[in-house]
Formats: C-alpha cells, structure tokens, sequence
C-alpha cells in the first residue's frame, strides 16, 4: 500500500506543478526508478498503475526485464552511464536509453538492435551544469550528434536528458532548467522531420522547477520506493 500511496501523492505534485504554469498533467511522465528495488516492490508499482521504469544497472535490468517479459505493457528505460561492452544487453532489452553521450556507443547500439524491435529511442545527455563528475556532452556538441544519429535506422531520437548539478538554491536551479529548455527548443527547430518530443529532467529535489521549465519526463526513485540499498552492487 506504501508504493501506492507514494505514487498517488507524486501524481498530485506533478498534477499542482502543471496546474501553476498551464499545463495539462499528461504533458509530464512520471518515470519509476526502480534500480536496487526488488522485483516485488515493482509489481506493487504495476498493481497501482505505473507502467514506466527506470534501471542504472544493465544486468540488474535485464533480469527484472525479463521478469515481467509477460507484461508488455511495460516501458524500460536504461539511466545510467552505459559502457560499449554492455551496449548489447541494452539494444536487446530496453525500450529507451536516457544517457547516450557519444557517437561510438550509438553505432553499437544501432548495429546490435535486432532488427524485430522497434528502434530504440534515445536521448542525448547534456552535462548542463558543466561537472567533471557528470557524463552528458557539453551543449554546442548536441547538434553535430543529433545530426549524426539520422545515419542510425534502429535509434530514433526522442530529445534530451540532463542531471543539473543538486542544489537547494531556486534561482540556480531554474537557470540550468531553463537553459535545457532552450537546448530542447533548438533540437526540435533543427530536426522538424523527427518526433523531438522528451525532455527528461527532475528528480524529487527539483521536480517542480522543472515541470515549470518544460520537463516532459521526472524520474522519480525513493519517494516511491524508499531509500535504496546499494550494499549488493
């Protein structure tokens, strides 16, 4: 019941957000990330109607993947900082990959996607707030790879990603949301032909602003699942 109860009330702050700037609440998806979280916490989450989840880890995916590989009704987005020697397991399993950062693993993805699947959608991650720590490339190298990935038929690019660096501060967070907002604008004016439609951003701290700032997708974890046990990754 917790889970329930934890997804109704984020639904509620996605519905007040939208609410403050216009917007409808189906214009933001609420994506579950669901990494380190068991299989059963996340068929409480299906039982209250989340159909979307979020994995950091490729072969912790995969499994729970193809735990529920009866449920097609499931969407499956890898988050993480992905490496070119798991770049298969997740052209083979997921439906979306968030963090896509540079052209050579988006040529292994696009070759090793079967060819039964839908393409897989993509977002290109920006490091917005310029950190060392951060994967994503800078913002003016987002259109020279979006151009590039128009040579890759099994990718299909949906738009972009960010973590701004955590901050409590208000102003500062609206600054890099609304530069990625701006990004966003530009990629959908440059590629008019393409379904340029997901702007993934926010996370519990921040959701708010974001939602303010355009955000299509918040990736929403422990405020659903609880806190998270790293001890066995």
């Amino acid at each position: 019941m917790q889970i329930k109860n934890n997804l109704a009330q984020i639904h509620q702050q996605i519905q007040q957000a939208c609410g403050q700037v216009n917007r409808p609440e189906s214009a933001v998806k609420l994506l579950a990330v669901s990494k380190t979280k068991p299989v059963q916490a996340i068929q409480q989450a299906i039982e209250a109607g989340q159909r979307a989840f979020g994995e950091n880890y490729v072969q912790e995916g995969v499994e729970k993947i193809q735990h529920f590989a009866e449920r097609t009704d499931l969407e499956w987005h890898f988050i993480g900082a992905l490496q070119s020697n798991k770049t298969r397991l997740v052209a083979e399993n997921f439906d979306w990959l968030q963090t896509l950062d540079r052209l050579k693993i988006a040529e292994r993805l696009n070759e090793q996607r079967p060819h039964d699947k839908v393409p897989l959608n993509v977002l290109i991650q920006i490091n917005i707030s310029d950190e060392d720590s951060k994967s994503g490339i800078a913002p003016e190298q987002m259109l020279t790879l979006a151009k590039q990935l128009e040579n890759l038929p099994h990718l299909r690019l949906r738009g972009l990603m960010a973590i701004p660096a955590p901050t409590e501060d208000v102003a500062q967070q609206q600054i890099a949301l609304t530069a990625m907002q701006s990004l966003f604008q530009q990629l959908q004016n440059a590629l008019p032909a393409q379904q340029i439609d997901t702007l993934s951003m926010g996370m519990s701290d921040d959701m708010n602003m974001a939602i303010q700032c355009g955000s299509t997708m918040v990736r929403i974890g422990t405020a659903i699942f609880g806190k998270r046990d790293y001890s066995a990754n």
